[in-house]
């Protein structure tokens, strides 16, 4: 379906749709997947408020919801691990093939809308809930976190819950 607010663009032979969002910093577009306009709107919310909760409103990322078979392609190439994820994050400023880095870009975010409609109904909760947790959590790697030691992890999951209990104050029925 495309409508004035939608591209479909080919790159790399993959159809790539673009959807343009309210605000500048966040891009998202979908990759050999049909996201929901509730999917798309879920993402930009967890994205823009995880921006502006963790100080960095303004700071661009660029979001792709994808499929299982698309993010294993790239677990396994970026990873090197050979099975699909829910999300994947790639700073900016780290990598091989750095050439120039817009100002105040972040970086780009992976996310399966399928592995996560699935981890959603598993958990007891909607794919829009789990799509704005993945989007968090892709948020704060780019931001610098991780979640490799035990007190790393400590605080990216306390951001991670700050962030979205922020979230779940703004949207009725949504909780933790």
């Amino acid at each position: 379906m495309n409508s004035k607010y939608e591209d479909t663009i080919k790159k790399n032979g993959e159809d790539r749709t673009e959807r343009n969002v309210k605000s500048s910093a966040v891009s998202i577009e979908t990759m050999n997947f049909d996201a929901a306009q509730s999917e798309i709107d879920a993402v930009q919310r967890a994205a823009l408020s995880a921006l502006a909760i963790a100080g960095a409103a303004g700071r661009g990322v660029s979001i792709v919801l994808t499929d299982d078979e698309t993010i294993h392609v790239y677990n396994r190439e970026y990873r090197d691990v050979d099975r699909a994820t829910d999300v994947l994050s790639f700073p900016a400023d780290e990598g091989d093939e750095i050439l120039s880095i817009p100002d105040d870009f972040l970086g780009d975010i992976m996310i399966s809308v399928p592995r996560a409609a699935e981890q959603g109904a598993a958990l007891g909760h909607s794919t829009e809930r789990e799509l704005m947790f993945l989007t968090v959590h892709g948020v704060l790697h780019l931001l610098g976190f991780d979640h490799m030691r035990p007190e790393d992890e400590t605080v990216m999951l306390e951001h991670q819950r700050r962030i979205m209990s922020a979230i779940a104050k703004e949207i009725d029925g949504c909780t933790e």
